[in-house]
């Protein structure tokens, strides 16, 4: 049964599979992403058990306070959906709203590798991290998504989320933690 647990090195074949998959589709090219930022700096190095242990720890280290990042960035905890050795989707809990989450990108932003969507994992994963996110103090959680993102739309209503408005492309919803 898939749950999430923190990055871990065991579903590094398991993960660069998804990559690929994502890269196929075409993410990983909108510089605004957390996907484009990942492959780009990280992505070269994926393949080697040195460059991918790196990985986990900085994504690990993203979450502590003290852990040095580029301006404009917040601390993120970072969780993925991994069913043993199957990596199946990630989602990133930001711990404060910057200006900019605050209108486009929110709390939390989630990915479901392309060959296990439609099967419900987008809205476990995202009901799954509630306690995580509660347990930080944000309750309720903003998330957005694309206007014409009828599925994530859906996976975030199915978790609660009352939609407050929408702002440009992205539709903003407050999801309860508690």
């Amino acid at each position: 049964m898939p749950e999430l647990t923190p990055p871990t090195a065991t579903v590094q074949e398991s993960f660069l599979l998804a990559m690929k998959e994502f890269q196929a589709e075409g993410r990983g090219r909108d510089e605004s992403s957390m996907l484009c930022r990942e492959i780009r700096r990280y992505g070269p190095a994926w393949d080697t058990p040195e460059g991918f242990a790196r990985y986990v720890r900085d994504l690990r280290a993203d979450a502590l306070e003290e852990t040095p990042r580029p301006e404009g960035r917040v601390p993120a905890t970072s969780l993925w959906w991994v069913d043993g050795p199957e990596y199946l989707g990630r989602l990133a809990i930001r711990h404060r709203l910057t200006p900019w989450l605050l209108d486009v990108g929110g709390h939390i932003g989630y990915d479901v590798r392309p060959s296990a969507r439609r099967r419900g994992h987008a809205s476990a994963m995202l009901r799954a991290s509630l306690p995580t996110v509660h347990a930080l103090g944000i309750d309720p959680v903003l998330v957005t998504c694309d206007h014409d993102n009828v599925g994530s739309r859906k996976t975030i209503e199915n978790c609660g989320g009352v939609l407050e408005d929408r702002r440009g492309e992205k539709l903003r919803f407050w999801v309860p933690t508690g």
